[in-house]
């Protein structure tokens, strides 16, 4: 992911440009999302309840076939299938903890008022000021919050596995139109600029594009290991894999001989 950034700094200036331009004319564009779009999306999917942390209303929608991917793959030996699934978890994982943990503890930006074009004042912590950032109050683990709206989780996540399944089947119609119509049947209760939405996209891309390039690298490695075997010479596979639960956040390193 660093190198993504880092390879061509000219057109990493002009994303972060394009980001701040975002920021300065949020207030009209929210507004214009809030007033004239939300109110044209009027449906909704049916509720599937979960048991596993974090992921609340259509967010199983998401999870939900990458588990029953992975099983399906499991049951019938298809390695692809799996491979898809795995990957299209750390990007879920990746986005929790760049999007959720990192980026909106460091930006601490307040969410949008609703009805931002009327004379109502915000209620805080809601505000009707695009700068508003800088409003820390502690990492928030889970949805929601004071200081938790740049980027959006959701649109970071969403376009992470939408990406992965876009690269590994080389179709962008099925994963992009599914993770859209989920994302839309729910919208409403997004409360975020639509800058949050767009770099949320944007990052989770660059997090869904790292993960498939990186794993297509490590399989070509593994390939090539077992090909020039050497019964003689120890090698340890490595794994770095980031871990979440209710109490912490952090990674667990395997080291394979």
């Amino acid at each position: 992911m660093g190198h993504t950034i880092s390879s061509d700094w000219k057109r990493t200036a002009l994303y972060t440009a394009g980001i701040v331009g975002l920021i300065a004319v949020d207030k009209h564009t929210t507004g214009f999302l809030h007033d004239k779009i939300e109110p044209n999306i009027d449906y909704s999917l049916p509720e599937i309840k979960s048991t596993i942390p974090h992921v609340i209303g259509t967010d199983s929608y998401i999870v939900y076939p990458i588990i029953g991917l992975y099983a399906g793959s499991l049951i019938i030996n298809n390695e692809k299938g799996q491979v898809v699934a795995l990957n299209a978890v750390k990007s879920l994982a990746y986005s929790y903890v760049i999007t959720q943990i990192v980026l909106k503890t460091v930006t601490s930006r307040n969410r949008p008022q609703r009805k931002i074009n009327d004379d109502t004042p915000a209620v805080e912590p809601f505000t009707k000021n695009p700068w508003d950032f800088g409003n820390y109050d502690n990492i928030h683990f889970g949805h929601g919050g004071s200081g938790t709206s740049f980027p959006s989780f959701h649109a970071t996540s969403y376009f992470a596995v939408a990406k992965v399944f876009q690269m590994e089947y080389d179709n962008y119609w099925i994963p992009y139109t599914f993770v859209t119509a989920v994302f839309l049947s729910d919208i409403k209760s997004h409360e975020h600029w639509v800058s949050d939405l767009l770099v949320g996209g944007l990052v989770g891309t660059i997090i869904g594009r790292s993960i498939v390039i990186s794993s297509r690298r490590q399989r070509a490695k593994n390939d090539a290991k077992a090909f020039n075997y050497d019964p003689k010479k120890i090698r340890m596979h490595k794994q770095l894999i980031p871990q979440i639960s209710n109490s912490m956040v952090g990674f667990h390193f395997i080291g394979t001989f």
